[in-house]
């Protein structure tokens, strides 16, 4: 495991990828070029220019210029040696990270092709996921199941071996939760699949929310103690991130595999070639992960997710998508993404699909490159990622893709006319989920799949439309509040959260909070209800936002401050709204001191005579919406 950055590198054989800078903002375009020209001296810049060779910015210039880039954009510091030209950092600035190219892949052996009896993937019987990963198991033990560039392939066996050789490590844990923060991998997988099998409850940390915002989530579970990787905690840390007040311990990956003893190998190795008594009679506690989400509100909610729910909506999830026992799947979220868990490591695991990880889904050149490499055919992803592959990668490394499911964000026009040129032959199904359903809710079938809308409900599930304002059932074709029920659907937040149940018709329905309309029973995505924007394939909370400003800023008579955002075809930008004469860099240091991630990042203050209020005193988002777009 060697954590969520850029892990293959050969410096000899790397090359920078030469990326399109065309949907990049004006805005930001001519804000780097200016300060490029003031900081090198040189009046006309061209993208292509190299920042040392063509600029003359030695190291000092380079590292105020670094400087410059964080405090604007929030550009993490180890990141900024990757910006080698010009439009290295217009990309950068515009929320795309240039990507090398040319990175040595390790072979990948023949093994991992190997054909078996083409079949459809089915699920087998079982209550939890530990019944069906051991009925799989059981079926073919010697045939390669995961991969990654590190641990290379392992084998159903191998993944058994790995689960006997950890389990001492974690039983001895008191705690009945155990934390798991690992980006897309063998690892993360063989972390899951222990803490599992020891009765514990695994809790997937979102390292990128924040250090305060990881100690809340874990303190408010009862997590002590997290198991993850050096390398991705020292590169956290580089980061700003500061592990040592999230108030755990931190379980290295790499010092519990290195308190295994010889015997304990051995033992492990006998064991897994036996019937696995031991794991068929394990414990296995009822919540196969708690996850977190931070909605709408101020600080995330805690979300357990049985091994019921996982498994009702995998089941559905599955049947639409039609894969088969030669397909093989390329992993790319994290475990802390509810689609990451449950489409990349629990339906492979209860399927039999062949899946390989990359660990930073960010690299679109090198995801394009594993798709070649591994002969992928399928792919679990979101827009953007989707866009950085399509972007970087060229058809011939892209051929063996058929089916693609994307979600978390609505997928634009452009993706899909990149995916058609670079990737005709595939087919991309866009879905809708939340992580309290664990997390799908509709999805595209891939026989007839209709742009622009979000699919079909899941077979198991229910749902209604109703008007915002009168809580009654909408006509078909107009917007309504989405409200759904069903076996994958969580029974509550744990802690104090409000409960996001309603009741209508009789019935208990999980309110998404989320607008809607039918079009020949099908669902066309119409808004968000709740105050959070999708940033950077995160959910970013604008109370949060607000509730530390807040506290920074002296309080008037009425509300001093109001966080938008502005969204555009590409990405979103936080706006401030506020009476006061402040500027975004104290407004962001402010941000940077509660602990919150990069991505909450204030990109424009607007000063206003006052912040305009409801006439039950609240405060008018509407009317703030209608002033932030009208800049």
């Amino acid at each position: 495991m060697k954590g969520y950055q850029s892990i293959y590198h050969d410096e000899d054989q790397s090359e920078f990828v030469n990326q399109d800078t065309g949907n990049i903002p004006e805005s930001i375009r001519a804000l780097v070029l200016s300060r490029l020209t003031d900081l090198s001296g040189v009046d006309k810049i061209q993208e292509g220019d190299k920042l040392a060779a063509d600029l003359g910015m030695d190291s000092l210039v380079l590292t105020e210029f670094g400087s410059w880039m964080h405090e604007e954009f929030g550009i993490a510091a180890e990141n900024l040696e990757v910006l080698q030209t010009v439009s290295d950092c217009i990309l950068a600035a515009g929320g795309i990270m240039p990507v090398l190219s040319g990175v040595q892949l390790k072979p990948v052996s023949s093994k991992w092709f190997a054909q078996v009896e083409e079949r459809e993937l089915r699920f087998p019987e079982g209550k939890t996921i530990a019944d069906l990963f051991l009925y799989q198991a059981r079926q073919n033990p010697d045939q390669v199941i995961l991969s990654d560039q590190l641990s290379g392939d392992k084998t159903w066996r191998q993944l058994i071996m790995a689960v006997y050789a950890l389990l001492p490590e974690i039983e001895r844990i008191p705690e009945k939760r155990v934390g798991i923060m690992m980006p897309a991998s063998v690892s993360a997988v063989v972390s899951w699949l222990v803490v599992m099998f020891s009765g514990k409850e695994p809790v997937m940390v979102n390292w990128t929310s924040g250090t305060a915002n990881m100690r809340y989530s874990l303190q408010s579970v009862g997590v002590r103690q997290v198991i993850t990787a050096k390398a991705l905690t020292g590169q956290l840390e580089q980061r700003g991130t500061e592990l040592d007040k999230v108030g755990v311990t931190w379980l290295y990956l790499e010092e519990l595999a290195a308190r295994i003893h010889a015997g304990r190998k051995i033992t492990a190795l006998l064991k897994s070639r036996l019937p696995w008594r031991a794991l068929h009679q394990a414990d296995i506690a009822e919540n196969a992960a708690v996850l977190f989400t931070s909605g709408s509100e101020a600080r995330p909610k805690s979300v357990p997710l049985t091994h019921a729910n996982f498994l009702a909506n995998a089941l559905d999830f599955a049947k639409i998508l039609s894969l088969s026992s030669n397909d093989r799947l390329l992993g790319i979220l994290p475990v802390f993404h509810s689609l990451g868990l449950a489409g990349t490591v629990i339906l492979p695991l209860c399927t039999g699909l062949r899946t390989v990880y990359w660990p930073n889904p960010t690299e679109g050149a090198q995801l394009a490159r594993m798709i070649g490499a591994y002969g992928a055919t399928s792919l679990i992803t979101t827009p953007t990622f989707l866009h950085g592959i399509l972007r970087a990668g060229k058809p011939d490394l892209l051929h063996s893709l058929r089916l693609i499911f994307s979600g978390a964000e609505k997928c634009p026009d452009h993706v899909f006319s990149a995916l058609e040129e670079k990737c005709p032959q595939a087919v991309l199904c866009e879905g809708y989920g939340v992580t309290e359903c664990s997390p799908v809710i509709t999805v595209n079938s891939p026989d007839a799949p209709q742009v622009g809308t979000i699919g079909r409900i899941l077979a198991s599930m229910e749902y209604v439309l109703l008007d915002p304002e009168t809580n009654e059932l909408v006509s078909v074709g107009e917007n309504g509040r989405l409200l759904v029920r069903g076996p994958n659907v969580f029974s509550g937040y744990l802690g104090d959260a409000p409960s996001p149940f309603v009741d209508f018709d009789g019935k208990s329905w999980y309110d998404t909070g989320d607008l809607m309309f039918e079009r020949d029973g099908v669902l066309v995505f119409a808004g968000r209800l709740k105050r959070f924007v999708k940033m950077g394939g995160e959910m970013i909370s604008l109370p949060a936002i607000e509730q530390v400003l807040e506290a920074h800023y002296p309080i008037g008579e009425g509300p001093v401050l109001a966080v938008a955002a502005v969204a555009n075809e590409h990405h979103s930008e936080l706006v401030m709204l506020t009476v006061l004469g402040t500027d975004r860099q104290e407004a962001n240091q402010a941000i940077r001191d509660a602990g919150l991630s990069p991505l909450h990042n204030i990109r424009f203050v607007r000063q206003v005579e006052e912040i305009p209020l409801l006439g039950t005193g609240k405060t008018d988002y509407t009317s703030i919406s209608k002033i932030v777009n009208e800049q």
